[in-house]
């Protein structure tokens, strides 16, 4: 089972979240203005989530473990969850390259 992207809106914003196979949120987008902003972001991890330079591997001030997924211009276009090691983390990434690519959008605007 493949992954897919939850394209919804968020107020009077949009965003999208991309899902690895098992439906478990494996990246979340920032708030876009428009809809197709938004669907530009979704292309934008298409293009760039194969690619390990894209990925910033971070800590947060707790401690936790997460990245972001950068653009080629150096904008963010996806953030990981918290997790609790770094190989968690690195799988997280993983998953991220694996479902990525996907071109499957569910649409809930």
């Amino acid at each position: 089972m493949s992954g897919d992207y939850i394209l919804k809106r968020s107020g009077e914003q949009y965003m999208f979240n991309l899902r690895a196979g098992n439906y478990q949120v494996i990246l979340s987008s920032q708030r876009y203005t428009s809809k197709s902003a938004a669907q530009n972001g979704i292309a934008s991890v298409q293009k760039s989530s194969p690619d390990d330079a894209r990925y910033k591997r971070l800590n947060a001030k707790d401690g936790s473990e997460y990245f972001n997924l950068t653009a080629g211009n150096g904008e963010i276009i996806g953030t990981s969850e918290m997790y609790k090691s770094a190989s968690a983390r690195d799988k997280g990434i993983e998953s991220v390259k694996t479902n990525g690519p996907t071109t499957t959008v569910k649409d809930q605007t």
